[in-house]
C-alpha cells in the first residue's frame, strides 16, 4: 500500500493519495483544485489515478474532485448522507454533456482500488452528509483498517466544529442541534481500534477547528484518551457547551465553498495565465471593478501603493485574507515578484478567486501616482482618540476581543468586514487595531478601497497595552 499526505501549509489542509502498488492503482481524498500536484505524485511513483473521494462538502477551499474527474476520467466517490440540502448537484453536469463516473455512498459501503478497501462510516455533526473512511490494506493480508481518512470529524487534538451551518452558511439554529448530532458521532470511535491511525484532512491553523495541533497525524486510542473535545463527551450537555464555545468567526467567503462544492466548481482546464501589465496600464485600472492585490511587504505597500489596492503579502493568511476581501466576482490584478506568481495563483484559485487576469512585477511599480496609509504609535492614537478625532474599530476575533481592548471600540473580525461595512463607525478617521498590527493592516487597506480615512496603529492591541493605555473589559455577569 501506498499513501502520502499532501499538504497546503496555507489552508492547514491535508489530502491523502492512496494506492495499491501491486495494481497500480490510486484514489486520493478531499483534494484541492489543482490537481496536477496529485496525478504527478502518483505517477513518480509508478501508479495512476483512477479515483476520488470526498469527506463531506467542504467550506473552506473548492474541491478537485470535478477537475480530476474531467481532466483524467477518475471515478468519483461521494456521500449520499444528509437531506436534500446536502446532495451533490454537479455529477450529471459533464462539461460537453454527460454524467460522470461515480458512486454515491451510504453508511457501511465499501469499495476498493486495487487490493485497498475503503469502508464508509456516517459521521454527522461538523455537517450532516459527512463520512470517514475506514482503509485496509487486503494486498498485504491485513483484516483491519490501517487508518481512518477523518475529514473534519476528528483532528489531532480537537473535532470538527458543529457551528458553520449556521455561523458560515447562515442555517439559523443549526448550530446546537449539530453539536448534539456531533455529541452522538463521537460514539462511532467505540467500535473503531485503538490501533487505527487518524488522517484528518486539517491541522493546526486550519478556521474548521479551533484548537487543531501541529502534529499530523495520531491514532484513535490516543485521542480518546487526549483530545479535550472527545473527553468532554461523557456528557452530553458539558460537551455542546464545550463544542460551541471560542469557536472563531469563519471567513466570509465559506459560504461561497459550500455553495460552489455542493453546485460543482467550474472546471478550469488548467492554472490561469494572467497577461503581464505595464505600469501605466496597471495604474489606469478602475479599482472599484477590479480587485488590485499588492502582495509587497505591509511597510512598502503602506509607503506608497496603487489607489484602491488591496494589501495581502505572501504570508501564511494569504488565502484565507484575499477570500475574505476580494469578491469571486472580480478581476483580479496582482502587484508580485514573478518568482512567487503561480503560487499566488495557486493560491487564489482555492478559494474561488479564478479570475486572475493580469499581473505586473512589484520592482516595476515605480514610486509616482502612489497612495499610503498611516500608521501612528499608541501615545498619538490615544490623544486623537481623547480628543475625539477618530474613532476605533478592533478587527480581531470575537474571543480576544472579550479579553479586552480599546474604549469605545467596534468588534468586526478583518475576514468578516465584507458583509458587516454598515457597522463600521462613519463620519470619522478610523484607527484600526488586532493584536499585533497584521489584520488590521489587511483591513486598513480594504477600508480605504471603500473610500474610508484609516490610520493603522502600529504594534497593535498589545503595544496599546503596554503603553500603559486605558483598557476596556466585559462588564461581569450579574451574580458573578
Amino acid at each position: 500500500m501506498f499513501m502520502r499526505m499532501v499538504y497546503d501549509e496555507k489552508l492547514a489542509q491535508a489530502a491523502y493519495v492512496i494506492g495499491c502498488q501491486k495494481t497500480g492503482e490510486a484514489l486520493v481524498i478531499d483534494p484541492e483544485r489543482d490537481v496536477d500536484r496529485y496525478i504527478d505524485l502518483a505517477e513518480a511513483n509508478g501508479l495512476r489515478l483512477i479515483a476520488t473521494a470526498e469527506t463531506h462538502i467542504h467550506a473552506d477551499f473548492l474541491s478537485g474532485s470535478r477537475e480530476l474527474a474531467e481532466r483524467t476520467g477518475a471515478k468519483v466517490y461521494l456521500s449520499d448522507e444528509g437531506d436534500a440540502d446536502w446532495k451533490y448537484q454537479w455529477l450529471n453536469k459533464k462539461a460537453g454533456g454527460g454524467t460522470y463516473n461515480h458512486q454515491l455512498l451510504k453508511d457501511s459501503d465499501t469499495f476498493n482500488v486495487g487490493n485497498i478497501e475503503f469502508k464508509v462510516l456516517h459521521t454527522p455533526g461538523h455537517t450532516p452528509e459527512h463520512i470517514v473512511f475506514l482503509i485496509t490494506d487486503h494486498g498485504a493480508g491485513a483484516d483491519a483498517p490501517i487508518g481512518m481518512a477523518t475529514g473534519d470529524f476528528v483532528f489531532v487534538g480537537d473535532l470538527g466544529r458543529p457551528d458553520l451551518l449556521e455561523s458560515a452558511a447562515g442555517q439559523t439554529g443549526a448550530m446546537e442541534p449539530s453539536a448534539r448530532r456531533l455529541f452522538q458521532t463521537v460514539r462511532t470511535l467505540d467500535d473503531v481500534p485503538d490501533f487505527v491511525q487518524v488522517w484528518p484532512a486539517h491541522g493546526a491553523g486550519s478556521a474548521c477547528g479551533k484548537a487543531l495541533g501541529a502534529v499530523p497525524m495520531s491514532t484513535i486510542g490516543y485521542e480518546k484518551r487526549f483530545n479535550p473535545a472527545i473527553r468532554a463527551a461523557k456528557d452530553e450537555q458539558r460537551f455542546v457547551d464545550f463544542i460551541l464555545a471560542g469557536q472563531p468567526e469563519p471567513p466570509v467567503y465559506f459560504a461561497n465553498m459550500k455553495r460552489d462544492n455542493k453546485l460543482g466548481p467550474k472546471v478550469l482546464g488548467g492554472l490561469p495565465t494572467p497577461l503581464r501589465l505595464t505600469v501605466d496600464r496597471l495604474k489606469a485600472l478602475d479599482p472599484q471593478q477590479v480587485a488590485i492585490v499588492d502582495t509587497r511587504p505591509w511597510d512598502q505597500f503602506r509607503a506608497g501603493h496603487v489607489a484602491g489596492s488591496l494589501s495581502l503579502p505572501m504570508i501564511k493568511s494569504f488565502n484565507t485574507d484575499s477570500g475574505s476581501l476580494v469578491k469571486d466576482t472580480e478581476d483580479v490584478y496582482l502587484v508580485i515578484e514573478p518568482e512567487r506568481l503561480e503560487e499566488a495563483i495557486r493560491d487564489l484559485i482555492r478559494v474561488g478567486l479564478d479570475r486572475i487576469v493580469g499581473w505586473l512585477p512589484s520592482s516595476e511599480l515605480g514610486s509616482t501616482e502612489l497612495v499610503s496609509i498611516l500608521e501612528i504609535e499608541p501615545a498619538e492614537a490615544r490623544a486623537k482618540l481623547a480628543e475625539g478625532m477618530a474613532d476605533p474599530l478592533d478587527v480581531r476575533r470575537a474571543t480576544e476581543f472579550a479579553e479586552g481592548h480599546v474604549p469605545r471600540a467596534v468588534n468586526i473580525a478583518h475576514t468578516r468586514l465584507m458583509g458587516r461595512m454598515d457597522e463600521v463607525p462613519t463620519g470619522k478617521p478610523l484607527i484600526v487595531n488586532c493584536r499585533s498590527g497584521v489584520r488590521s493592516a489587511r483591513a486598513c487597506a480594504y477600508l480605504q478601497r471603500a473610500g474610508r480615512e484609516v490610520i493603522n496603529l502600529k504594534g497593535g492591541f498589545l503595544a496599546w497595552e503596554a503603553s500603559g493605555a486605558d483598557v476596556q473589559h466585559p462588564e461581569p455577569s450579574l451574580g458573578k
